[in-house]
C-alpha cells in the first residue's frame, strides 16, 4: 500500500508563506523522496501526516551570517547543528571563518558532517576569522592574498557565495581602504558579492596611521563598492555606522541603494534597537537578516589555550542566562513594527538570491529539497534587551518548533534557544 502513497509526509493546515512564489494562507505541503511535492489544500494520500495548525511553515530558514568553523577558529565558531537545524534554521553562511589556508578544512569538518547546510563567505584574510579577529595585526594588507584567496574560492564554488571584509575605525586607523580594494579586487575576478562589517571591532591603534573621520568610514567604502555588494551592520551602536554623529541616517545609505547595494542586519552583539528605529524610521529596511550568533555573544565559554577574556565577550542574556537565535531576531524586527510579509523574505527568497540560489534554497517549490522551518508564533507580553540595555516591548513571539532538511525532522532543541518564560515581561 505504501509503494501507492503519493506523499512520504503532509504537513497539515499550517500558514505556509513562501514569498517566492507568492504564496500565503492555509494549506498543506507534501514532501516525497525528500523533496518538495506539493503546496495546495487538503492533500490526501500520506504515509504520515504532520499537524502543523496554528503554526507558520517557512521555506527552510537562512542564516546569512554565521559564524560555525567549529573549534579551528577557537570560541569563536558554534556547532553548525545548534545553530542550524537544531534551531530551526536549514541553511547557514559562515561569514570569513574559513580562509584559503582553512577551506579545506572547513569542508571535510563542517560541512560534510553537518545536517544543516553550510556555505561560505570565505575570509580576504588568510587567516580568516581564527579567534574572531582577536589579533588585529594578522588582518592587515600582508596578511591578504588574492590569489589564493580566488583559487580556494573557484576550487570551493559549490560552497564560496562571496568574500567577507571589514570596514571599522580600527581598521581603517591602520590601513584605510586597502584591505576592502583587495577584498573588490578579488570579488571582481569571481564575479562574487563581497560583504562588508561595519562598526568598531577590532580595538584602536595607540598610533594611528590614517586620522578617520567616523562619518566617513560609510562613504568612503561605498565609492569602492559595486551593484550587489552587502552592508552588514545597519543597526549597529558603533560609531561608524549607517547612522552618523549627528544621530541621523547617513546620506549615503539611500545613495547607495540606488547603487544595487544590499543590507544585512547581521544582528549579533553590535545590534542597537535605537539605531534600528531611526534606520527604519528613515525608511531604509534590510534585505536580509542574519544573527550573528557566536561564541562570544552566546555561552560558550573559554577553551584550553584560547583567551579568558575577549572584546566581544557580550552576552544576549536573559534572566542571567545567554541565549540567541534567527528566530529571536526575526521577533525582535516585528517589535521595531517591521511586518511578518517583510521579515520572512528577509530569511528565505531574499537570502536565496543573495547568496545567488533563486530557486535552489528559501522557497518551497515542487522539486526543491524539502527545507521547511514551522514556528511557533505566540501572543503574549515579552521584553527584549539590547546590549545596550535599551528595552522593547513585544507582543509576538517567534520560536522554531521544528524543521524539515531534506525531508528529515529535526527538533528545535538547542540550548542556545532563548525560553519565553525567561524574556515574559
Amino acid at each position: 500500500m505504501d509503494g501507492k502513497k503519493l506523499y512520504d509526509i503532509v504537513l497539515k493546515g499550517g500558514r505556509v508563506i513562501d514569498p517566492a512564489q507568492s504564496i500565503e494562507g492555509i494549506c498543506d505541503v507534501g514532501i516525497k523522496d525528500g523533496k518538495i511535492a506539493a503546496v495546495k489544500t487538503d492533500l490526501k494520500g500520506s504515509k504520515k501526516n504532520i499537524d502543523v495548525r496554528g503554526k507558520l511553515v517557512l521555506p527552510g530558514l537562512i542564516d546569512s551570517h554565521a559564524h560555525v568553523f567549529q573549534h579551528v577558529s577557537g570560541r569563536f565558531g558554534l556547532d553548525p547543528d545548534m545553530a542550524g537545524v537544531r534551531s530551526g534554521v536549514t541553511t547557514l553562511v559562515d561569514q570569513g571563518g574559513p580562509s584559503c589556508m582553512t577551506f579545506p578544512a572547513f569542508r571535510k569538518y563542517i560541512v560534510e558532517p553537518s545536517a544543516s547546510r553550510v556555505l561560505a563567505f570565505i575570509s580576504i584574510y588568510v587567516v580568516g576569522g581564527l579567534e574572531g579577529h582577536y589579533y588585529p595585526y594578522l588582518y592587515a594588507p600582508e596578511g591578504v592574498d588574492v590569489k589564493a584567496t580566488v583559487r580556494a574560492a573557484r576550487e570551493n564554488a559549490d560552497l564560496v557565495r562571496g568574500i567577507k571584509s571589514h570596514a571599522e575605525i580600527g581598521g581603517f586607523e591602520r590601513w584605510g581602504l586597502d584591505v576592502m580594494k583587495l577584498a573588490v579586487k578579488a570579488c571582481n575576478e569571481l564575479d562574487l558579492p563581497v560583504y562588508i562589517h561595519f562598526g568598531q571591532l577590532w580595538g584602536r591603534p595607540k598610533t594611528p596611521k590614517y586620522k578617520v573621520d567616523v562619518d566617513k568610514v560609510l562613504s568612503d567604502t561605498v565609492k569602492i563598492l559595486r551593484p550587489g555588494d552587502i552592508l552588514a551592520h545597519p543597526f549597529t551602536r558603533h560609531p561608524g555606522g549607517f547612522v552618523n554623529s549627528k544621530g541621523k541616517l547617513h546620506p549615503i545609505v539611500k545613495r547607495a541603494l540606488d547603487k544595487g547595494l544590499k543590507l544585512d542586519v547581521g544582528h549579533g552583539s553590535h545590534f542597537s534597537f535605537d539605531m534600528a528605529k531611526k534606520v527604519l524610521d528613515a525608511g531604509v529596511l534590510p534585505h536580509t537578516l542574519g544573527a550573528d550568533m557566536h561564541g562570544y555573544n552566546t555561552s560558550v565559554l573559554p577553551q584550553p589555550g584560547t583567551p579568558t577574556e575577549h572584546p566581544d565577550d557580550e552576552m544576549h542574556l536573559f534572566a542571567g542566562r545567554a541565549q540567541f537565535s534567527l528566530c529571536h531576531a526575526m521577533s525582535e524586527m516585528l517589535a521595531l513594527g517591521v511586518s511578518l510579509e517583510d521579515v520572512v523574505p528577509m530569511v528565505t527568497n531574499n537570502c536565496a538570491a543573495m547568496l545567488g540560489m533563486e530557486g535552489e534554497i528559501g522557497t518551497l517549490k515542487k522539486g526543491v529539497d524539502a527545507d521547511i522551518s514551522v514556528l511557533n508564533d505566540e501572543r503574549g507580553s515579552w521584553t527584549f534587551v539590547d546590549n545596550s540595555k535599551t528595552e522593547v516591548h513585544a507582543d509576538r513571539l517567534l520560536t522554531p518548533e521544528f524543521c524539515l532538511r531534506k525531508g528529515e525532522r529535526f527538533e528545535a532543541d538547542a540550548s542556545i534557544l532563548p525560553q519565553p518564560d525567561l524574556i515574559a515581561a
